[in-house]
């Protein structure tokens, strides 16, 4: 990997690190807005972790690439959608393969990566597949590269000690005949036949809509963080951190110490709750030695609980953000609002082949095995249990999958500890209702069609509202509003059609 690679942003030279994305170097050449939406709206990065997809851009004539999961190469030409000079030019795909293996992986984080490292070590031909260029997912992105967590070092040795076939920056997108799956790739479509499945699709960041949530700028918390952790420079920037969850001071935490005015923390969750919880973790000494950790890394960093923002302002990106605790409101000014309520597992490929599901999470056996035979699910999907449970869950998989059951049990033990922890941490950052006011009638909830929550108010179902207003028929296909709405108006949004990602009309004629 070069050390710097320099290309052209909308005619501006930018020299980046080797390794970073191509939304990194357009937010460092001082662009903002990528694109606009259907109502002209500008737009700009807000997961970081290609869900979005509202930082698509043309690289090289080639239309709607995600900038978060490109990396920069040196001469490329990088057009953002005012400036695009595009033709509507898309990459032509002529390439079928086919990828034959006892064990499928979708996922390659932390739980993928455990459930890949005990079925190689057991014997298994083992392929891990992933739409980031990189391992490691969110938690411990670039960490394979730039190692500065001992955990994350340690699992990436082992991962280097066994034999595993790993294909970055495939999006798995629908099922073939029987036990395939199809993923596009860079290079075309790739068939994965697989004995057993194990899916590690972990979780994205629930996103509740407010006035001015959609402007450039506001951004999911993890979001922020992970173009941060893919070449954005933060140093000197004004940041507001708001939301629920642990996911706010690891990311608080990281983004101080890469030199980020980090002004505030805005938790929603009540005193009495996270008083309860910093208890709960009195009784784990990893997890509290973590949490003490991170105290002296926010040393004078205001932490407010009960707290959120109720509307972001500025007229082309973010100036300032207003919050509110109890009766007092008031407004900050800003850089970046990085703001993500809590997690939501990802189900739609688990949903597509048919495993059933339960409150929000893929239902599992002892072994970690679905509904449907063959096929495991670990990780977030199964309910937002953090790293230490996600770790453990895909190592039982990955024995169990390799005929080491009785392994595998002696595992048990630390997964119920997990758990246990796990049902502690989402009552506490459960979301309370007064953030059912938050969106105003004319704030937009679906950002891929530019819907507004009044429109969506006038019917009675996510069907309904998808059928009358296009709803949740973007690019993002729901992943965005459709926990939102879930929240919001209490719909059931489960709805899963192939493909189950944006993929090339080639791609779907390539069976």
């Amino acid at each position: 990997m070069p050390d710097a690679v320099t290309l052209s942003v909308d005619g501006v030279s930018v020299t980046m690190p080797g390794g970073s994305m191509v939304s990194a170097a357009v937010l460092k050449s001082g662009i903002t807005s990528f694109r606009r939406s259907v109502t002209n709206e500008a737009r700009g990065p807000l997961c970081g972790m290609g869900i979005c997809f509202e930082c698509r851009v043309t690289i090289d004539g080639e239309d709607h690439r995600r900038s978060c999961q490109t990396v920069c190469q040196s001469g490329m030409d990088v057009r953002t959608e005012k400036n695009s000079s595009s033709t509507g030019r898309l990459r032509t795909i002529r390439v079928k393969s086919r990828q034959e293996s006892d064990v499928v992986v979708v996922g390659a984080g932390p739980a993928g990566l455990a459930a890949a490292y005990r079925a190689a070590k057991g014997g298994m031909r083992v392929t891990v597949v992933d739409e980031n260029p990189n391992t490691g997912g969110q938690i411990w992105r670039g960490e394979e590269q730039k190692p500065t967590a001992k955990e994350a070092t340690a699992w990436f040795e082992k991962i280097r000690s066994v034999d595993i076939e790993l294909l970055a920056g495939a999006s798995v997108f629908q099922q073939s005949d029987g036990r395939k799956l199809l993923a596009e790739t860079p290079e075309g479509v790739c068939e994965l036949s697989y004995s057993d499945l194990i899916l590690a699709t972990g979780a994205r960041e629930r996103f509740l809509p407010f006035p001015g949530w959609t402007l450039p700028n506001v951004m999911g918390a993890g979001g922020l963080q992970a173009i941060v952790k893919t070449g954005l420079p933060i140093e000197g920037k004004k940041l507001v951190i708001a939301g629920s969850g642990p996911l706010l001071l690891a990311v608080s935490g990281y983004l101080r110490g890469r030199g980020a005015d980090v002004m505030l923390i805005a938790e929603q969750a009540s005193p009495a709750r996270l008083a309860r919880f910093g208890v709960s973790l009195l009784k784990q000494s990893g997890k509290a030695a973590q949490a003490l950790a991170l105290k002296r890394q926010l040393k004078g960093v205001r932490y407010l609980m009960g707290c959120w923002p109720i509307a972001a302002h500025g007229d082309e990106e973010l100036t300032s953000v207003s919050l509110q605790q109890g009766t007092r409101t008031w407004q900050v000014s800003c850089n970046y609002l990085a703001c993500g309520f809590h997690l939501v597992p990802n189900l739609e490929l688990a949903q597509l082949l048919g495993c059933k599901t339960r409150n929000g999470c893929v239902q599992v056996s002892e072994f970690q095995e679905t509904s449907v035979s063959n096929i495991f699910s670990v990780g977030e999907s199964t309910g937002i249990g953090g790293l230490e449970l996600s770790l453990v869950e895909g190592e039982i998989a990955g024995l169990a999958v390799s005929g080491n059951r009785n392994e595998a049990r002696k595992l048990f033990t630390l997964r119920e500890k997990q758990q246990r922890f796990a049902k502690i941490l989402n009552r506490t950052f459960d979301l309370r209702d007064e953030l059912k006011s938050l969106v105003a009638p004319n704030t937009i909830l679906c950002r891929c069609e530019d819907v507004t929550f009044d429109r969506l108010s006038a019917f009675d179902s996510w069907r309904a509202a998808k059928l009358q207003t296009r709803c949740g028929m973007g690019p993002c296909q729901g992943r965005i509003c459709g926990s939102a709405v879930e929240f919001l108006l209490d719909w059931q949004t489960e709805s899963v059609r192939p493909p189950v990602l944006p993929v090339r009309l080639e791609s779907l004629m390539m069976r």
